[in-house]
């Protein structure tokens, strides 16, 4: 069977929002639900839906996830848990594609598995929906969407119940995990800048 071809971005290109994003968590006291390790990039929306990029080796990559409200592919245990039909998540995937399939620390069950292999992502061919729309993930991470960053960031004191500037938000995507205290200070005020700045810059443990 063949994989199906995924358009969204690139791990490198994924960076700056994941780590801006992880950022603001980090600076108002969220950093267990976005966040950076050597080895992967974790993402929870902090209502049970959650995303993992987790790196094998370089140009070796696979996003793994789960949306408990919208996924209809059951996978592994989930489909004996559910009683429903297993979908085979890896069909036609190659065999590296599964070298990390644990959903800890953010989930129980795999929705989707995706394999980026230098030059694209793709995915098995199933026909039901396995949850990564309506998860977001790549929209909440991109410059050209900053509702999730400006959410995050707009209750912090020092902005006097203003949003933050929607240029100094772009700044810390395009500062691509490589984010300034005075750049991070002017979206936050108030806040840990240090523990920001920190979670943002573990994003560059990985080259990509």
């Amino acid at each position: 069977m063949s994989l199906v071809k995924v358009n969204f971005l690139s791990p490198k290109e994924l960076r700056g929002g994941w780590a801006a994003l992880a950022a603001v968590m980090a600076a108002r006291g969220w950093g267990d639900d976005v966040y950076a390790t050597g080895t992967q990039w974790l993402y929870h929306d902090g209502g049970g839906n959650w995303a993992c990029l987790r790196f094998k080796e370089k140009n070796k990559s696979i996003l793994i996830g789960h949306d408990h409200e919208y996924t209809e592919t059951f996978y592994g245990k989930a489909a004996e848990y559910f009683e429903e039909e297993e979908t085979d998540i890896l069909a036609g995937a190659p065999d590296w594609w599964s070298f990390d399939l644990n959903p800890m620390p953010h989930g129980e069950w795999i929705g989707f598995v995706y394999g980026w292999d230098g030059e694209k992502w793709q995915r098995s061919n199933y026909d039901k929906d396995d949850g990564f729309e309506s998860l977001d993930l790549i929209g909440g991470l991109c410059i050209e969407d900053l509702e999730s960053l400006r959410l995050y960031a707009q209750d912090a004191p020092g902005l006097n119940g203003n949003p933050p500037n929607d240029n100094d938000l772009k700044a810390l995507i395009l500062a691509d995990a490589n984010i300034t205290r005075e750049q991070l200070e002017v979206v936050t005020p108030g806040w840990d800048i240090d523990a920001g700045v920190a979670a943002a810059r573990r994003f560059l443990e990985i080259n990509v």
